[in-house]
Order: structure tokens, then sequence, then C-alpha cells
């Protein structure tokens, strides 16, 4: 066993699509390929976009297409006091700090937060991170390559927790990914421009900075990320081989023998032999969305 430990983290808003198998499938066979463990994490800590039933329905149906992970999955939901207990370190050393803007205060600045209204206060503020006015980070995707963002410029002071008291996705994901141990993330090119944040959060706390690779995303026709099209039909449980194949597909890998494309643990030992990671496309020309419930034969 080696020390790579990669995560899937899905948020239980609907069941799991397309693209989300992509994800799972490419970060699975990673962790495999490195002889390492893959995680599930549930990311449940936004009750307004949540659907009920959703995170049962999703570890079900990683299940029915053998993706089983190495440990119990996790919800963030159960995290609460983690988060807080790092929320209370970055105020107490003033790298954070009460926000009292509202949306309409920093409309004239593109959204973008580099100092408090003088004077303004709300029975509700937000918290934020205090981004440096040098705050340039650069980092080397796995598959995506060098990256570089100016946080100051383009981002500003970021959300920690959020007016309505639940904690943002930056915050709760840094403190998720070192408090579990995740060493390698993969995940979809949607959060490439999420990563330099969590890298300046990660060293604010004192944590370590994982590899990153974030995969093509699977869109419709029209380029709409999967998750907010219609085209975005749930995978079949019950029939997994073609989404599995078409998964496989999406990933850039060579089809495998005939003998592996009917049986799903045959596909899965022979996929994780042959999975080819120089293979993996920095972007998809082609719509899978509308094709991965249909027959075998649509997916190889």
């Amino acid at each position: 066993m080696s020390d790579y430990r990669g995560r899937f983290a899905p948020s239980p808003t609907g069941p799991l699509h397309f693209g989300s198998l992509v994800t799972a499938l490419g970060s699975w066979l990673l962790a495999r390929q490195a002889g390492g463990q893959w995680w599930v994490r549930v990311e449940d800590i936004d009750p307004p976009r949540e659907v009920a039933g959703a995170a049962q329905d999703q570890l079900r149906t990683l299940q029915a297409f053998g993706l089983h992970p190495d440990a119990p999955p996790v919800f963030q939901s159960a995290r609460h006091a983690l988060y807080e207990a790092a929320l209370q370190d970055l105020l107490a050393r003033d790298l954070a700090f009460e926000c009292h803007c509202s949306r309409s205060d920093l409309a004239e600045h593109a959204g973008i937060h580099h100092g408090c209204v003088p004077g303004r206060r709300r029975p509700d503020p937000s918290v934020r991170l205090r981004v440096a006015s040098d705050a340039v980070v650069e980092f080397e995707d796995g598959l995506q390559g060098p990256q570089h963002q100016d946080v100051h410029l383009g981002v500003g002071d970021f959300v920690l927790r959020r007016t309505d008291g639940l904690w943002a996705y930056q915050l709760a994901v840094v403190v998720d990914d070192a408090q579990q141990g995740i060493s390698h993330v993969v995940r979809g090119a949607d959060l490439l421009d999420s990563t330099p944040r969590q890298i300046l959060l990660q060293r604010a706390l004192g944590l370590p900075t994982p590899n990153y690779l974030h995969l093509a995303l699977v869109t419709d026709v029209h380029g709409h990320k999967l998750s907010k099209s219609h085209a975005a039909l749930p995978v079949d449980a019950e029939e997994p081989m073609p989404a599995l194949h078409l998964a496989w597909k999406a990933l850039g890998q060579a089809p495998l023998m005939p003998q592996h494309m009917t049986e799903r643990q045959s596909f899965l030992a022979q996929a994780a032999v042959t999975f080819d990671p120089t293979r993996l496309p920095v972007q998809l020309q082609h719509d899978f969305a509308a094709t991965h419930n249909g027959p075998l034969r649509t997916a190889v």
C-alpha cells in the first residue's frame, strides 16, 4: 500500500449523473494505479441545495458500479466542530475577519472584496479570509499544467462562513482534505479556479497542500457543465456497463478486450491494470452526455 490517498466528494443535489461518474472512475483509477486508497466524502453542508435521499442514492449507485471506497463514507454535516475550530484559529490570528458588506456593496467592484464599507453593520456578518495584496499562487496541476492566479486582484477576500451561518466550500474542503490525509485531489476542471484559494487557506492554517489533478469536464452539446444541463440524466445503476464504457472512453482510454466488456468486475479489474494517465484529455471534444444510458454498442 502506497501513501497515495484520493477521494471522490459528491454533493447530494440529485442522482449521480454521467459527469460525476467520469470523475469518480478517474479518481478511482488513479488511486488504484498508485496502489493507494480511494475514499468517499459526501459534501452535504448546503441544505438549501440538497435533495432528500440523494446522498444515499449516490452511495448506492457507486456500489452498483463497483466503485467501493476503502473506508466508510464521511459526511461533512457531521464535521461542523472541525470547521469551527479552524475558523476560530484564523480569527484569533487576525487572518480572517467579520464582514458586514452586502452583495450590493460589492457590485461596483465586480463582487471582489478588498475592504469593508466603513461603519456598515449587519446582524448576520459573513467571515472572510484576509487576502494580502501580494497573494499570487502558482502550482502545477497534474493534467492542466502550470497555473497562476493573483488571488488578491481576481478574487479578493473570500468567504469562509456565509451570512446564513453555513460553511463555505473553500473552508470545509481544505479542513477535510487535511484531516483525512488526502494526498491527491482528483476532480473536475470546473474547480481548477478554486484551487489557489484553497492553497492560500492551507498556508494560513499550516496544512499540507495535496497534489491536484483536474479532469476535463463532461458538457452537453451547448458546452454547459453537465450538472447544470437538461442532458444530466442519472446513470443507470441497474445496467452499469454502458455508462462505465463511455466513462472509460471519456477518460481517453483505449477500448478494452471483448472479454472485459460485459461484466462489471472484469471490466474494473482490467481497467485498473491498463489505465494510462498520459491518455487523459485536457479537454473533451465530444458530447458524451446524451448516450451514456444507451445500448452497450454506443459506448465502445
